[in-house]
Protein backbone atom coordinates (compact mmCIF):
# COMPACT_ATOMS: atom_id res chain seq x y z
CA UNK A 1 0.00 0.00 0.00
CA UNK A 2 1.41 3.25 -0.78
CA UNK A 3 1.37 6.47 1.74
CA UNK A 4 -0.54 9.44 0.68
CA UNK A 5 -0.82 13.10 1.68
CA UNK A 6 1.40 16.09 0.51
CA UNK A 7 5.97 15.81 1.84
CA UNK A 8 6.66 19.09 2.61
CA UNK A 9 9.58 20.41 2.77
CA UNK A 10 11.52 23.75 3.08
CA UNK A 11 11.30 24.24 -0.55
CA UNK A 12 7.76 23.80 -0.10
CA UNK A 13 5.04 20.48 -1.17
CA UNK A 14 7.10 18.65 -3.13
CA UNK A 15 4.23 16.81 -4.48
CA UNK A 16 1.17 14.69 -3.82
CA UNK A 17 2.69 10.99 -2.51
CA UNK A 18 0.59 8.07 -4.53
CA UNK A 19 -2.52 7.03 -2.86
CA UNK A 20 -2.59 2.81 -3.21
CA UNK A 21 -0.89 2.30 -6.17
CA UNK A 22 -2.10 -0.59 -8.38
CA UNK A 23 -1.18 -4.01 -7.26
CA UNK A 24 -0.09 -5.00 -10.92
CA UNK A 25 2.00 -2.14 -10.86
CA UNK A 26 4.25 -2.80 -7.71
CA UNK A 27 7.31 -4.56 -7.60
CA UNK A 28 10.45 -5.82 -5.44
CA UNK A 29 13.30 -3.55 -6.24
CA UNK A 30 17.00 -4.10 -5.39
CA UNK A 31 18.78 -0.73 -5.11
CA UNK A 32 22.56 -0.90 -4.90
CA UNK A 33 24.65 1.45 -3.32
CA UNK A 34 23.26 3.75 -0.70
CA UNK A 35 24.90 6.73 -1.71
CA UNK A 36 22.65 10.19 -2.49
CA UNK A 37 21.23 9.13 -5.68
CA UNK A 38 20.84 5.59 -4.14
CA UNK A 39 18.94 6.65 -0.77
CA UNK A 40 16.76 9.27 -2.94
CA UNK A 41 15.81 6.96 -5.45
CA UNK A 42 14.98 3.87 -3.26
CA UNK A 43 12.94 6.24 -0.37
CA UNK A 44 10.88 7.92 -3.58
CA UNK A 45 10.03 4.50 -5.03
CA UNK A 46 8.90 3.18 -1.44
CA UNK A 47 7.10 6.07 -1.40
CA UNK A 48 5.16 4.69 -4.19
CA UNK A 49 4.38 1.61 -3.31
CA UNK A 50 7.49 -0.25 -4.49
CA UNK A 51 9.17 -3.01 -2.01
CA UNK A 52 12.20 -1.10 -2.03
CA UNK A 53 15.54 -3.05 -0.44
CA UNK A 54 18.85 -1.27 0.01
CA UNK A 55 22.48 -2.50 -0.32
CA UNK A 56 25.66 -1.61 0.74
CA UNK A 57 28.53 -3.21 2.13
CA UNK A 58 28.55 0.11 4.67
CA UNK A 59 26.87 -0.57 7.74
CA UNK A 60 26.43 2.69 9.29
CA UNK A 61 24.70 3.53 6.04
CA UNK A 62 22.41 0.65 6.66
CA UNK A 63 22.08 0.90 9.93
CA UNK A 64 20.82 4.62 9.51
CA UNK A 65 18.24 3.88 7.11
CA UNK A 66 16.70 0.64 9.53
CA UNK A 67 16.62 3.01 12.12
CA UNK A 68 14.26 5.49 9.82
CA UNK A 69 17.88 8.01 9.42
CA UNK A 70 19.14 9.37 5.65
CA UNK A 71 22.43 8.81 5.54
CA UNK A 72 22.68 11.94 3.23
CA UNK A 73 21.88 14.81 4.14
CA UNK A 74 18.86 16.35 1.09
CA UNK A 75 16.22 18.80 1.68
CA UNK A 76 12.93 16.32 2.39
CA UNK A 77 14.58 13.01 2.06
CA UNK A 78 14.51 12.40 6.41
CA UNK A 79 10.86 12.76 6.53
CA UNK A 80 9.89 10.87 3.66
CA UNK A 81 12.30 8.08 4.61
CA UNK A 82 11.29 8.06 7.73
CA UNK A 83 7.59 7.48 6.74
CA UNK A 84 8.63 5.10 4.18
CA UNK A 85 10.67 2.60 6.74
CA UNK A 86 8.01 2.95 9.10
CA UNK A 87 5.47 1.33 6.54
CA UNK A 88 7.55 -0.85 5.69
CA UNK A 89 8.06 -0.30 2.06
CA UNK A 90 11.92 0.44 2.30
CA UNK A 91 14.59 -2.23 3.61
CA UNK A 92 18.48 -1.61 3.78
CA UNK A 93 20.82 -4.51 3.98
CA UNK A 94 24.13 -5.65 3.57
CA UNK A 95 23.59 -8.49 1.57
CA UNK A 96 23.14 -8.91 -2.23
CA UNK A 97 20.99 -12.23 -1.83
CA UNK A 98 18.61 -10.61 0.69
CA UNK A 99 17.26 -7.96 -1.79
CA UNK A 100 17.80 -9.79 -4.99
CA UNK A 101 14.98 -12.67 -3.30
CA UNK A 102 12.40 -12.35 -5.56
CA UNK A 103 13.33 -9.01 -6.78
CA UNK A 104 11.76 -7.64 -10.60
CA UNK A 105 14.27 -4.98 -11.02
CA UNK A 106 17.73 -4.35 -9.51
CA UNK A 107 18.92 -0.78 -9.60
CA UNK A 108 22.89 0.34 -9.98
CA UNK A 109 23.50 3.62 -8.15
CA UNK A 110 27.35 3.11 -7.40
CA UNK A 111 30.24 5.80 -7.39
CA UNK A 112 31.77 5.85 -10.61
CA UNK A 113 34.78 8.09 -9.70
CA UNK A 114 37.31 9.44 -11.89
CA UNK A 115 41.06 7.98 -11.87
CA UNK A 116 43.90 9.86 -12.01
CA UNK A 117 43.77 10.12 -15.71
CA UNK A 118 40.52 11.29 -16.01
CA UNK A 119 38.98 7.28 -16.89
CA UNK A 120 35.62 6.29 -15.29
CA UNK A 121 36.49 4.26 -12.43
CA UNK A 122 34.06 1.48 -13.04
CA UNK A 123 34.54 -1.50 -10.06
CA UNK A 124 32.00 -0.71 -8.07
CA UNK A 125 29.94 -1.56 -10.67
CA UNK A 126 31.55 -4.64 -11.64
CA UNK A 127 31.69 -5.36 -8.28
CA UNK A 128 27.96 -5.13 -7.89
CA UNK A 129 28.16 -7.60 -10.85
CA UNK A 130 29.76 -10.03 -9.49
CA UNK A 131 27.35 -10.29 -5.92
CA UNK A 132 23.85 -9.74 -8.23
CA UNK A 133 25.49 -12.90 -10.72
CA UNK A 134 26.34 -14.85 -7.66
CA UNK A 135 22.86 -13.93 -5.64
CA UNK A 136 20.48 -14.22 -8.49
CA UNK A 137 22.17 -18.07 -9.14
CA UNK A 138 20.44 -19.34 -5.48
CA UNK A 139 17.87 -16.95 -5.29
CA UNK A 140 13.62 -17.57 -5.77
CA UNK A 141 13.47 -15.24 -9.06
CA UNK A 142 10.92 -13.07 -9.36
CA UNK A 143 7.28 -14.93 -10.05
CA UNK A 144 7.75 -13.12 -13.76
CA UNK A 145 10.76 -15.69 -14.02
CA UNK A 146 12.84 -12.09 -15.59
CA UNK A 147 15.08 -9.72 -14.03
CA UNK A 148 16.05 -6.66 -15.07
CA UNK A 149 19.18 -4.86 -14.28
CA UNK A 150 19.07 -1.53 -14.82
CA UNK A 151 22.09 1.30 -14.56
CA UNK A 152 21.67 4.43 -12.51
CA UNK A 153 25.27 5.35 -12.61
CA UNK A 154 26.91 7.49 -14.88
CA UNK A 155 29.21 5.36 -17.14
CA UNK A 156 30.87 5.07 -20.45
CA UNK A 157 29.01 4.52 -23.66
CA UNK A 158 29.42 0.70 -24.41
CA UNK A 159 29.16 -0.19 -20.61
CA UNK A 160 25.43 -1.64 -20.23
CA UNK A 161 26.31 -3.85 -23.11
CA UNK A 162 29.44 -5.39 -21.93
CA UNK A 163 26.99 -6.10 -18.29
CA UNK A 164 24.30 -7.65 -20.32
CA UNK A 165 26.87 -9.61 -22.04
CA UNK A 166 28.69 -10.82 -18.63
CA UNK A 167 25.47 -11.26 -16.57
CA UNK A 168 23.87 -13.62 -19.52
CA UNK A 169 26.99 -15.44 -20.06
CA UNK A 170 27.51 -16.57 -16.39
CA UNK A 171 23.41 -16.98 -15.55
CA UNK A 172 23.39 -19.41 -18.48
CA UNK A 173 21.41 -22.38 -17.12
CA UNK A 174 22.05 -21.10 -13.40
CA UNK A 175 18.98 -17.86 -12.89
CA UNK A 176 16.57 -16.45 -14.23
CA UNK A 177 16.55 -14.53 -17.86
CA UNK A 178 18.26 -11.26 -17.28
CA UNK A 179 18.32 -7.91 -19.54
CA UNK A 180 19.71 -4.82 -19.28
CA UNK A 181 18.98 -1.04 -19.90
CA UNK A 182 20.81 2.53 -19.09
CA UNK A 183 18.32 4.98 -17.06
CA UNK A 184 19.93 7.85 -16.00
CA UNK A 185 19.20 10.09 -13.19
CA UNK A 186 19.00 13.86 -13.11
CA UNK A 187 19.15 14.38 -9.27
CA UNK A 188 20.57 18.39 -8.05
CA UNK A 189 22.42 17.84 -4.56
CA UNK A 190 19.83 20.31 -2.78
CA UNK A 191 16.58 19.82 -4.55
CA UNK A 192 17.39 16.04 -5.33
CA UNK A 193 13.72 14.65 -4.17
CA UNK A 194 11.63 17.51 -6.05
CA UNK A 195 13.72 16.28 -9.01
CA UNK A 196 13.07 12.62 -8.72
CA UNK A 197 9.38 13.73 -9.24
CA UNK A 198 9.73 16.39 -11.51
CA UNK A 199 12.50 14.76 -14.14
CA UNK A 200 12.48 16.27 -17.62
CA UNK A 201 12.03 13.02 -19.16
CA UNK A 202 12.56 9.13 -18.21
CA UNK A 203 15.11 7.66 -20.79
CA UNK A 204 15.51 4.31 -20.61
CA UNK A 205 18.22 2.79 -23.00
CA UNK A 206 17.59 -0.80 -24.12
CA UNK A 207 17.12 -3.11 -26.81
CA UNK A 208 15.19 -5.74 -24.68
CA UNK A 209 11.45 -4.98 -24.67
CA UNK A 210 11.29 -6.76 -21.69
CA UNK A 211 13.75 -4.53 -19.99
CA UNK A 212 11.61 -1.31 -21.40
CA UNK A 213 8.76 -2.80 -19.62
CA UNK A 214 9.80 -3.04 -16.21
CA UNK A 215 11.50 0.10 -16.30
CA UNK A 216 8.25 1.94 -17.68
CA UNK A 217 6.40 0.26 -15.08
CA UNK A 218 8.56 1.15 -12.45
CA UNK A 219 8.51 4.99 -13.25
CA UNK A 220 4.56 4.93 -14.50
CA UNK A 221 4.13 7.55 -11.62
CA UNK A 222 5.82 10.30 -12.93
CA UNK A 223 4.00 12.41 -14.91
CA UNK A 224 6.77 13.28 -17.77
CA UNK A 225 7.44 12.02 -21.64
CA UNK A 226 9.26 8.55 -21.80
CA UNK A 227 11.99 8.19 -24.26
CA UNK A 228 12.81 4.78 -25.46
CA UNK A 229 16.76 4.54 -27.05
CA UNK A 230 19.75 2.74 -27.54
CA UNK A 231 21.64 2.09 -24.33
CA UNK A 232 24.47 4.07 -25.60
CA UNK A 233 22.69 7.07 -26.51
CA UNK A 234 21.27 6.54 -22.57
CA UNK A 235 24.74 6.77 -21.33
CA UNK A 236 26.37 9.72 -23.42
CA UNK A 237 23.21 12.14 -22.34
CA UNK A 238 24.29 11.96 -18.91
CA UNK A 239 27.22 12.96 -20.12
CA UNK A 240 26.46 15.37 -22.15
CA UNK A 241 23.74 16.96 -20.10
CA UNK A 242 26.60 17.16 -17.23
CA UNK A 243 29.24 18.87 -19.87
CA UNK A 244 26.63 21.23 -20.58
CA UNK A 245 26.19 21.99 -17.00
CA UNK A 246 29.55 22.63 -16.82
CA UNK A 247 29.72 25.20 -19.17
CA UNK A 248 27.47 27.71 -18.71
CA UNK A 249 28.76 28.42 -15.62
CA UNK A 250 32.44 28.49 -16.84
CA UNK A 251 30.57 30.57 -19.67
CA UNK A 252 29.30 33.00 -17.15
CA UNK A 253 31.98 33.18 -14.89
CA UNK A 254 34.60 34.30 -17.84
CA UNK A 255 32.04 36.90 -19.39
CA UNK A 256 32.00 38.03 -15.48
CA UNK A 257 35.29 38.97 -15.54
CA UNK A 258 35.37 40.33 -18.69
CA UNK A 259 32.42 42.63 -18.20
CA UNK A 260 33.09 43.37 -14.47
CA UNK A 261 36.55 45.19 -15.63
CA UNK A 262 34.32 47.03 -18.11
CA UNK A 263 31.92 48.61 -15.38
CA UNK A 264 29.86 46.57 -16.70
CA UNK A 265 26.85 44.84 -14.32
CA UNK A 266 27.54 41.25 -15.66
CA UNK A 267 24.69 39.81 -13.78
CA UNK A 268 22.09 42.18 -15.25
CA UNK A 269 23.85 40.99 -19.00
CA UNK A 270 22.99 37.37 -18.09
CA UNK A 271 19.27 38.24 -16.65
CA UNK A 272 18.69 39.86 -20.39
CA UNK A 273 20.17 37.04 -21.29
CA UNK A 274 18.75 34.18 -20.46
CA UNK A 275 15.41 35.76 -21.71
CA UNK A 276 16.12 34.86 -24.73
CA UNK A 277 14.62 32.39 -25.35
CA UNK A 278 14.65 31.96 -29.27
CA UNK A 279 18.22 31.62 -29.51
CA UNK A 280 19.95 31.75 -26.19
CA UNK A 281 17.93 29.45 -23.76
CA UNK A 282 16.51 27.19 -26.95
CA UNK A 283 17.56 24.35 -29.05
CA UNK A 284 19.03 26.58 -31.83
CA UNK A 285 22.72 25.61 -32.52
CA UNK A 286 22.90 22.56 -30.31
CA UNK A 287 22.65 20.39 -33.31
CA UNK A 288 26.08 18.54 -33.94
CA UNK A 289 27.46 19.62 -37.32
CA UNK A 290 30.23 21.94 -39.21
CA UNK A 291 31.45 25.13 -38.10
CA UNK A 292 29.80 27.85 -37.16
CA UNK A 293 31.09 31.49 -39.20
CA UNK A 294 29.19 34.71 -41.16
CA UNK A 295 29.47 38.55 -40.42
CA UNK A 296 29.37 38.11 -36.74
CA UNK A 297 30.03 35.20 -34.34
CA UNK A 298 34.12 34.99 -35.18
CA UNK A 299 34.51 38.59 -35.65
CA UNK A 300 32.80 39.72 -32.13
CA UNK A 301 34.31 36.71 -30.47
CA UNK A 302 37.84 37.81 -31.63
CA UNK A 303 36.73 41.41 -30.09
CA UNK A 304 35.61 39.82 -27.08
CA UNK A 305 38.75 37.69 -27.00
CA UNK A 306 40.81 41.03 -27.40
CA UNK A 307 38.80 43.00 -24.63
CA UNK A 308 39.89 39.94 -22.31
CA UNK A 309 43.65 39.87 -23.43
CA UNK A 310 44.30 43.80 -22.81
CA UNK A 311 42.78 43.60 -19.63
CA UNK A 312 44.77 40.45 -18.70
CA UNK A 313 41.97 38.31 -18.23
CA UNK A 314 42.59 34.58 -18.65
CA UNK A 315 39.02 32.93 -20.52
CA UNK A 316 40.20 29.61 -21.68
CA UNK A 317 37.00 28.32 -22.30
CA UNK A 318 35.72 31.11 -24.77
CA UNK A 319 39.36 31.04 -26.36
CA UNK A 320 39.36 27.55 -27.04
CA UNK A 321 35.87 27.87 -29.39
CA UNK A 322 37.72 29.80 -31.86
CA UNK A 323 40.58 26.18 -32.19
CA UNK A 324 37.33 24.24 -31.70
CA UNK A 325 36.12 25.69 -34.84
CA UNK A 326 39.35 25.31 -36.88
CA UNK A 327 39.12 22.21 -36.11
CA UNK A 328 35.75 21.29 -37.47
CA UNK A 329 37.29 22.48 -41.04
CA UNK A 330 40.47 20.12 -40.14
CA UNK A 331 38.34 17.19 -39.43
CA UNK A 332 36.58 17.72 -42.76
CA UNK A 333 39.35 18.55 -45.14
CA UNK A 334 41.21 15.31 -43.37
CA UNK A 335 38.12 13.05 -44.21
CA UNK A 336 38.62 14.12 -47.78
CA UNK A 337 42.55 13.65 -47.96
CA UNK A 338 42.26 10.29 -46.19
CA UNK A 339 39.84 8.62 -48.72
CA UNK A 340 39.90 7.88 -52.67
CA UNK A 341 39.65 10.60 -55.10
CA UNK A 342 40.95 13.92 -55.91
CA UNK A 343 37.55 15.58 -57.32
CA UNK A 344 35.32 16.99 -54.57
CA UNK A 345 31.48 18.58 -54.61
CA UNK A 346 31.05 20.90 -52.39
CA UNK A 347 27.15 21.75 -52.31
CA UNK A 348 26.71 24.68 -50.26
CA UNK A 349 29.36 27.70 -49.74
CA UNK A 350 27.51 30.56 -48.12
CA UNK A 351 27.73 30.86 -44.00
CA UNK A 352 24.14 29.42 -44.00
CA UNK A 353 20.82 27.93 -46.12
CA UNK A 354 19.12 30.88 -47.66
CA UNK A 355 21.79 33.39 -47.62
CA UNK A 356 24.63 34.71 -49.88
CA UNK A 357 26.61 35.73 -47.21
CA UNK A 358 30.16 34.25 -47.55
CA UNK A 359 32.32 36.38 -45.26
CA UNK A 360 33.84 34.25 -42.69
CA UNK A 361 31.99 31.13 -44.26
CA UNK A 362 33.84 27.73 -43.19
CA UNK A 363 32.81 26.25 -46.12
CA UNK A 364 34.58 28.80 -47.96
CA UNK A 365 37.62 27.76 -46.20
CA UNK A 366 37.19 24.17 -46.73
CA UNK A 367 36.91 24.86 -50.83
CA UNK A 368 40.18 27.19 -50.14
CA UNK A 369 42.09 24.27 -48.12
CA UNK A 370 40.91 21.75 -50.78
CA UNK A 371 42.30 24.05 -53.53
CA UNK A 372 45.36 24.88 -52.15
CA UNK A 373 45.76 20.96 -51.65
CA UNK A 374 45.84 20.75 -55.48
CA UNK A 375 42.09 18.86 -55.25
CA UNK A 376 39.43 19.86 -58.18
CA UNK A 377 36.82 21.51 -56.69
CA UNK A 378 32.96 22.09 -58.22
CA UNK A 379 30.87 24.35 -56.47
CA UNK A 380 26.71 24.62 -56.08
CA UNK A 381 24.88 26.73 -54.03
CA UNK A 382 21.57 27.50 -54.43
CA UNK A 383 21.40 31.11 -53.51
CA UNK A 384 24.95 31.92 -54.94
CA UNK A 385 25.60 34.45 -57.22
CA UNK A 386 28.73 35.90 -57.59
CA UNK A 387 27.66 38.96 -60.29
CA UNK A 388 25.04 40.03 -57.58
CA UNK A 389 27.32 40.27 -54.55
CA UNK A 390 28.57 43.51 -53.59
CA UNK A 391 31.04 45.48 -50.73
CA UNK A 392 32.68 43.44 -48.11
CA UNK A 393 31.32 40.46 -48.99
CA UNK A 394 32.53 40.35 -53.11
CA UNK A 395 36.08 41.43 -51.74
CA UNK A 396 35.85 38.75 -48.96
CA UNK A 397 35.27 36.13 -51.69
CA UNK A 398 37.66 37.81 -54.27
CA UNK A 399 40.47 37.09 -51.59
CA UNK A 400 39.60 33.55 -50.94
CA UNK A 401 38.38 31.97 -54.11
CA UNK A 402 38.97 34.80 -56.85
CA UNK A 403 37.98 32.31 -59.56
CA UNK A 404 35.05 31.10 -57.88
CA UNK A 405 32.78 31.66 -61.04
CA UNK A 406 34.95 29.13 -62.98
CA UNK A 407 33.97 26.50 -60.61
CA UNK A 408 30.37 27.21 -59.91
CA UNK A 409 27.87 25.03 -60.92
CA UNK A 410 24.47 26.21 -61.61
CA UNK A 411 22.96 22.93 -60.51
CA UNK A 412 24.04 20.13 -58.27
CA UNK A 413 24.04 17.47 -60.78
CA UNK A 414 26.44 19.10 -63.01
CA UNK A 415 28.55 19.74 -60.09
CA UNK A 416 28.75 15.94 -58.99
CA UNK A 417 29.00 14.98 -62.29
CA UNK A 418 32.47 12.81 -62.18
CA UNK A 419 33.63 13.65 -58.56
CA UNK A 420 34.80 11.16 -56.12
CA UNK A 421 33.26 12.72 -53.04
CA UNK A 422 30.64 15.33 -52.16
CA UNK A 423 30.80 17.10 -49.42
CA UNK A 424 27.09 18.37 -48.66
CA UNK A 425 27.03 21.11 -46.03
CA UNK A 426 22.46 21.65 -46.25
CA UNK A 427 20.33 19.98 -48.31
CA UNK A 428 18.03 20.88 -50.96
CA UNK A 429 15.29 18.54 -52.63
CA UNK A 430 17.53 19.18 -56.28
CA UNK A 431 20.89 17.88 -54.25
CA UNK A 432 18.88 14.79 -52.68
CA UNK A 433 17.72 14.15 -56.32
CA UNK A 434 20.86 14.72 -57.87
CA UNK A 435 22.60 12.45 -55.23
CA UNK A 436 19.96 9.71 -55.55
CA UNK A 437 19.92 9.34 -59.14
CA UNK A 438 23.64 9.95 -59.45
CA UNK A 439 25.95 9.30 -56.41
CA UNK A 440 29.41 9.66 -56.54
CA UNK A 441 31.72 6.88 -54.82
CA UNK A 442 31.52 9.00 -51.53
CA UNK A 443 28.96 10.95 -49.76
CA UNK A 444 30.12 13.18 -46.85
CA UNK A 445 27.04 14.85 -44.63
CA UNK A 446 27.84 17.51 -42.98
CA UNK A 447 24.52 18.49 -41.25
CA UNK A 448 22.51 14.89 -41.28
CA UNK A 449 20.03 16.03 -42.94
CA UNK A 450 19.74 14.28 -46.55
CA UNK A 451 17.67 11.67 -44.94
CA UNK A 452 17.32 7.90 -44.58
CA UNK A 453 17.25 7.21 -48.26
CA UNK A 454 20.98 8.66 -49.01
CA UNK A 455 22.24 7.43 -46.15
CA UNK A 456 21.42 3.81 -46.82
CA UNK A 457 23.76 4.25 -50.04
CA UNK A 458 27.06 2.84 -49.78
CA UNK A 459 29.05 5.92 -49.91
CA UNK A 460 27.11 7.53 -47.05
CA UNK A 461 29.65 8.73 -44.64
CA UNK A 462 27.75 11.16 -42.09
CA UNK A 463 30.35 13.34 -40.15
CA UNK A 464 31.78 11.12 -36.68
CA UNK A 465 31.30 14.32 -33.86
Amino acid sequence: MGLSGSLVTPYGAIRTLAARPRARDLMKVAVFGLGYVGTVTATCLAANGHDVWGVDPDTTKVDLITRGHSPVVEPGLEELLAQVVGAGRLHASVSPVEAARGADVSLLCVGTPSTLQGETNLTYVYRVIEDLTRSLRVVTPALSGFHAVVVRSTVPPGTVEQLGTALTAALRGAGPAVGTAMCPEFLREGTGVADFYSPPYTVIGSSDQRVVDVVARLFDFLECPVRIVEPRTAEALKYACNAFHATKISFANELGRIFGNLDVDSRRVMELFCEDRQLNISPRYLRPGFAFGGSCLPKDLRSLLYLARTNSIDVPLLSGVLASNRLSVTEVVDMVVNGEGRRVALLGLSFKPHSDDLRESPYVDLAETLLGKGYEVRIHDPILNPATLIGTNRQYIESKLPHLGRILFANPAEAIAGVDVAVVPFSTPDMIDALRESPPARIIDLGGRLGPEIEALAGYEGISW
